[in-house]
């Protein structure tokens, strides 16, 4: 039976861990031996994803601290599966009693009882946003890792319900991870004013990953943009994905659509536009990578809703507890986390892909 936790081929990484268990982690398997990595590495990332850092966060204070259990000696990684643990210090578990036996509008409560039998209702247990911790801490060693060949994965929220960024400003920083201070003005009070009524507000994700070198992914049913895709859409809360132009290709012709390919000054050779995305035929072209995925808003609303409970009687619920009013800004990291685990695990693959390149790294030894 395959469970589902796992994800990656070369650089394969499995989650385990629910909501309001002791702990979270992830397993790393096939990360390369000699990668300087300490618990200090992962900690920028884990702070982006923490909660209880901002008015837009649930108010649950987790410090996310990673212990490396295991596959690094003296700060290098030795090529040895990857153990990381996360514990749980701040879960209030007995905000979800009263909801044991009823089903969640909008959340998993119901599928996961279908297919189990038994569902963990403390905070949706295995299904809950929690969860990314762990995917966060495994992102960041494949980071570490890419970074030694000059890639970089960066994700930043392009949209929070009708506010949409009008420009890309790199020195912008807030707690919306929105690169328009504008639109981030606009986006606090659309959030605001729905969190006043009790509701939640969703919105857009975009990642630009630079640095990829042309060659990468397979064709077929394991296309590069195949693989981001489903990463991206395993996280709970992802409901869509484009690359390059994507649904806008629908409304354009080829001429306007496709990318020309002209001499780079350097006499290599590389594009004149990017609608493709930086894929082509499911294997990395060289230009910057570009995809966007859309985040639904929060299932967790102090509205009362109607819904059933696990004996098919109707119920109304309020559901209490501490929540976000938006997951965007959290769901940033965690996209970048995978983008970052596909592209090492294609990266890996690519040094199997030809002979060539298989004498190059046996002569440089």
């Amino acid at each position: 039976m395959a469970a589902g936790s796992s994800f990656g081929n070369n650089f394969k990484v499995t989650t385990f861990g629910e909501s309001h268990g002791n702990a979270l982690g992830a397993v790393i398997d096939g990360c390369p031996a000699g990668i300087g990595l300490s618990e200090d590495d992962l900690k920028p990332f884990m702070l982006r994803r923490r909660p209880g850092q901002s008015e837009f966060t649930t108010a649950r204070n987790e410090d996310d601290a990673c212990e490396i259990l295991s596959g690094v000696f003296e700060g290098t990684t030795t090529g040895t599966p990857i153990a990381i643990l996360i514990r749980n210090k701040d879960q209030h578990s007995k905000d979800y009693s009263d909801i044991a036996d009823i089903y969640r509008p909008g959340h998993a409560d119901y599928t996961f009882d279908k297919k189990f039998g038994i569902r963990d209702y403390r905070g949706g247990g295995r299904s809950s946003g929690r969860e990314t911790a762990a995917r966060v801490a495994a992102g960041a060693v494949a980071a570490k890792l890419l970074k030694e060949f000059g890639i970089r994965a960066t994700a930043y929220t392009r949209s929070i319900g009708p506010v949409s960024i009008g420009r890309y400003d790199p020195g912008e920083s807030n707690s919306l991870f929105m690169p328009d201070h504008e639109a981030f003005r606009k986006a606090s009070d659309h959030i605001n004013a729905l969190r006043s009524e009790g509701n939640s507000a969703g919105g857009v994700i975009e990642c630009v990953i630079k640095g990829v070198p042309a060659g990468l992914g397979d064709p077929v049913f394991d296309k590069l943009d195949a693989r981001l895709a489903q990463a991206v859409m395993s996280i709970g809360a992802v409901k869509g994905f484009e690359i390059g132009d994507g649904f806008e290709a629908a409304f354009s012709s080829g001429i306007d659509n496709n990318d020309a390919f002209i001499p780079a000054p350097d006499g290599s050779i590389i594009k004149a536009t990017n609608h493709s995305g930086g894929i082509l035929g499911g294997i990395s072209d060289g230009s910057d990578i570009v995809f966007r995925c859309a985040v639904k808003p929060t299932a967790s609303i102090s509205l009362l809703q109607q819904t059933m409970d696990r004996n098919g009687k109707p119920r109304d619920i309020m559901i209490k507890g501490r929540h976000d009013p938006v997951i965007v800004p959290r769901a940033v990291v965690v996209v970048e986390a995978m983008a970052y685990l596909v592209i090492a695990d294609a990266l890996l693959a690519h040094t199997c892909d030809r002979t060539d390149i298989i004498k190059k790294a046996l002569k440089e030894e």
